[in-house]
């Protein structure tokens, strides 16, 4: 489904070959094929403090599956990945995986839900000790894992390394080697945000396992799923106690807070005017540009969805001629 004012891609509903399942995610439509794969939709969607929101952003799922396919490529020497090929500005066709159920969260700077809970005095964030007088988006002394279980619906729920372990969730040597890769994961990201003149503030990663190997899954680097200040401007604007211009969902985040939303019982989603939409989306094409460097090619909408639905079947088509 397309809309039309804005030409967004708000959903789909493909009977693909060899289609096997179907899940509509927050923001992805994901579909299964076979046993062993499934094609990714990036939709236009955006959610917000676990709800979508009821306008589509142009672009954003563009913007998303394109730096997610860059970065899955950038990050193959750190661990394998679900990605087998981007076949569509808005889709990537991959391996299917088991996934984890936690969300392995990097933070190298206060911010975010993490500043909110210290805010309200709390000194220790899913087990890790925060030292006292931090300022909102200050550096923290090291990068830390901040792990979220992640839920069917409604919000994420922090959970500490010791309690993964403890109540079973995930294996003693797993969340190790997960705990590991995340880390990993995070200073790579951060050394290439830094080429480009960025700070990578905090991040989320997902992994899953598939014939007993932990592969990379989902999106990574994204401004979904990560928060990226400009370097140049980072410390005086830190001296000065103002907000950092940040090139990720938390403007949007604050947007709603100062509606009167943070996604709480009894409250209502403002609505969004269509000029706060395309500010929007100029936001996430900015990052894809400040982040990879490259221009941003603003893909044509016309008869999307046949164009992602050919282009997710040739490569299925593909892939069953190259396993016979």
């Amino acid at each position: 489904m397309i809309n039309a004012e804005h030409k967004t891609l708000v959903s789909t509903n493909f009977f693909l070959k060899n289609q096997e399942g179907f899940l509509r995610g927050k923001v992805r439509d994901v579909y299964t094929i076979g046993v062993d794969h499934v094609a990714l939709v990036a939709s236009d969607r955006i959610s917000a403090f676990d709800h979508v929101l009821p306008a589509a952003i142009p672009y954003k799922g563009q913007v998303l599956n394109q730096i997610a396919s860059k970065f899955l490529e950038d990050t193959k020497h750190i661990l394998p990945n679900w990605k087998i090929a981007e076949v569509d500005p808005h889709a990537t066709v991959g391996y299917k995986c088991e996934p984890y159920p936690v969300e392995f969260v990097v933070r190298g700077y206060l911010a975010g839900h993490a500043w909110r809970e210290y805010k309200e005095g709390k000194r220790e964030v899913c087990g890790v000790a925060l030292p006292e007088g931090l300022k909102e988006n200050d550096k923290l002394p090291t990068p830390i894992l901040t792990p979220s279980t992640k839920a069917e619906s409604g919000h994420d729920v922090d959970i500490s390394v010791a309690d993964i372990i403890g109540q079973r969730i995930i294996k003693k040597k797993e969340v190790a080697k997960l705990e590991a890769y995340s880390l990993a994961l995070f200073e790579h990201g951060s050394a290439h945000a830094a080429k480009q003149g960025l700070i990578l503030v905090d991040t989320k990663y997902e992994f899953g396992k598939r014939n007993g190997e932990i592969l990379l899954i989902d999106e990574i680097h994204t401004p979904d799923s990560s928060r990226y200040f400009y370097a140049d401007s980072y410390g005086q604007i830190q001296n000065k106690d103002q907000q950092q211009k940040q090139l990720s969902k938390e403007f949007v985040r604050q947007w709603l807070i100062s509606q009167g939303f943070q996604g709480l019982e009894g409250q209502s989603i403002p609505v969004m005017d269509p000029e706060l939409v395309m500010s929007i989306s100029e936001r996430y094409i900015e990052l894809y540009e400040t982040i990879t460097g490259e221009a941003f090619v603003k893909r044509d909408y016309t008869d999307i969805n046949e164009q992602i639905e050919n282009s997710v079947n040739a490569c299925i088509s593909n892939l069953e001629q190259s396993n016979n």
